[in-house]
């Protein structure tokens, strides 16, 4: 896979252009010139590329702010649909979009990653056939999530656990091959639930952390509205932090007392099954005990999130963003929420939290869907575009 070339000027107007129409914050010419801050000729270059690709259409008339009421832009309604997929260890969400990033439907299915990518994937793109069988118009983009760190320029996992047969697979070059002339990206799945989130949230404003904290724990950071990774795309990985008071249980990474060691779905089904409750077989059944008030599960679900707040509060303080969202299945217990909140606002200085928001993700189960989708779109390519 070859790196993409840096983006022109025009190819950068383009993509905002696409992007303001999608999302409705545009629906004329003149309106994109006047949120640009650019010529009304090159609107105009970059509009008409984008009808004659297919990706945009131009009918009706708008409201007349003196002279010629304006033609109408909009998505194409036959431009084409982007396709998701949220690859889970026994599960996968797959979803269908149109050019607005708006999910028009979703399937869960059974994979296996632990069989490896091919016959994953193969599931995969049964489905992905089976959502777009009757449609007339391509498959524009794919965005995919993997639940390991991944390298973005090769669309491979890179040192993932539990996911045999994964390493250097190119999971982008792979789907090109089955869905030709689909732009292809391949991201974690923090980075594109923070993603999902954020966009839904803020935009293309601000800055937030999100954190997946389900049966492990995984956090993804947006900056301006983009993805933050790093210089090995290892940015937000909070999972590894020392936890102090945590004890040394040994974590995956070699180290001891990690934050999933004792704050993931995993740790409190172990803990649980430490004190004699082999009744317990997941992470949802632990947070079932803790809503029927059981105290056990109660104080271990609540521990965990002052262990969650512990991690978060040198990252808030550093950071300073201006949410922090929580999805993943422990999200929705009300003691894990409370808890992170009470931490993070009593360790971190009264600046980094006077208008900090900790709250539960919007998009729900749908955030890493949104997220790819989202990415998706912004790297596909355009008419007249480098690639």
């Amino acid at each position: 896979m070859t790196h993409p070339q840096p983006r022109t000027p025009d190819d950068v107007h383009t993509r905002q252009i696409l992007d303001l129409v999608t999302r409705g914050h545009a629906h004329s010419r003149s309106e994109l010139a006047s949120s640009l801050g650019i010529a009304a000729s090159t609107v105009g270059l970059r509009v008409q590329s984008l009808i004659d690709a297919g990706l945009l259409q131009e009918d009706g008339v708008g409201t007349s702010r003196g002279g010629r009421r304006p033609r109408v832009l909009r998505p194409a309604s036959d431009g084409g649909s982007v396709l998701t997929v949220d690859l889970g260890g026994r599960h996968a969400r797959i979803g269908k979009h149109d050019l607005s990033g708006a999910l028009l439907e979703v399937r869960s299915v059974e994979v296996d990653l632990a069989a490896g990518p091919a016959p994953t994937l193969a599931i995969v793109c049964t489905v992905f056939d089976e959502l777009t069988q009757h449609d007339t118009s391509p498959v524009r983009a794919i965005g995919v999530s993997l639940p390991g760190p991944v390298n973005v320029e090769t669309g491979a996992v890179d040192q993932p656990s539990r996911m045999p047969g994964w390493p250097g697979f190119r999971v982008g070059d792979h789907l090109r091959g089955r869905f030709t002339g689909a732009t292809v990206t391949v991201d974690n799945d923090a980075n594109l639930a923070a993603l999902g989130e954020h966009r839904a949230q803020f935009g293309l404003s601000k800055h937030s952390i999100t954190v997946k904290a389900g049966t492990a724990i995984g956090s993804g950071i947006i900056v301006d509205g983009h993805v933050h990774r790093g210089a090995s795309s290892a940015a937000g990985d909070i999972t590894h932090t020392r936890i102090d008071g945590s004890g040394d249980i040994p974590c995956s990474c070699g180290n001891t007392g990690c934050l999933e060691t004792v704050a993931s779905g995993a740790s409190l089904v172990r803990q649980m099954h430490d004190l004699g409750r082999t009744d317990v077989r997941a992470v949802g059944d632990v947070l079932a005990l803790a809503r029927d008030a059981d105290p056990v599960a109660t104080t271990l679900v609540r521990t965990a999130g002052t262990y969650l707040g512990q991690a978060l509060s040198g990252v808030v303080n550093f950071f300073n963003p201006h949410a922090v969202f929580l999805t993943g299945s422990m999200s929705a217990s009300e003691p894990f929420l409370a808890a992170v909140r009470s931490r993070v606002y009593e360790a971190c200085h009264p600046l980094a939290t006077q208008n900090l928001r900790i709250e539960a993700a919007m998009t729900g189960a749908d955030a890493i869907l949104h997220g790819a989708a989202r990415q998706a779109l912004e790297n596909l390519q355009l008419p007249g575009a480098a690639s």
